[in-house]
């Protein structure tokens, strides 16, 4: 699959939302449904299309328990993106770094007024 495509995947408020839940750990779908529809309004077959397209797209891995079925995130298939991403890091690097000696000349700047007063 495309880094663009996982871009696609991830450009979703939802599923960003339902990884960001499997970061902290393995999740039961049941918990990962009622959080994701409290705090969206989605039902439960909304919230399982969603685990569905995560699941298929490498983002997630999924293991039965039971009746249960318990999520995790699968960190790998984010190293496709990171590395599309990476590839416009000339972009904002240099800002970014500019920003940086900024803000260091403004805390150069207020400790030397502050010891000036």
């Amino acid at each position: 699959m495309a880094a663009v495509h996982a871009l696609d995947v991830l450009g979703d408020p939802v599923r960003r939302r339902i990884l960001e839940l499997l970061a902290e750990g393995e999740q039961p779908a049941g918990a990962v449904t009622a959080v994701i529809g409290d705090e969206f309004g989605i039902s439960q077959p909304a919230v399982s299309q969603h685990l569905r397209v995560l699941r298929e797209t490498g983002f997630a891995t999924v293991r039965p328990q039971g009746t249960r079925r318990l999520y995790a995130m699968a960190p790998a298939r984010f190293a496709e993106a990171h590395a599309w991403l990476d590839h416009f890091g000339r972009f904002w690097e240099q800002r970014l770094d500019a920003l940086g000696t900024e803000l260091a000349r403004e805390k150069h700047r207020t400790k030397r007024k502050a010891a000036d007063d």
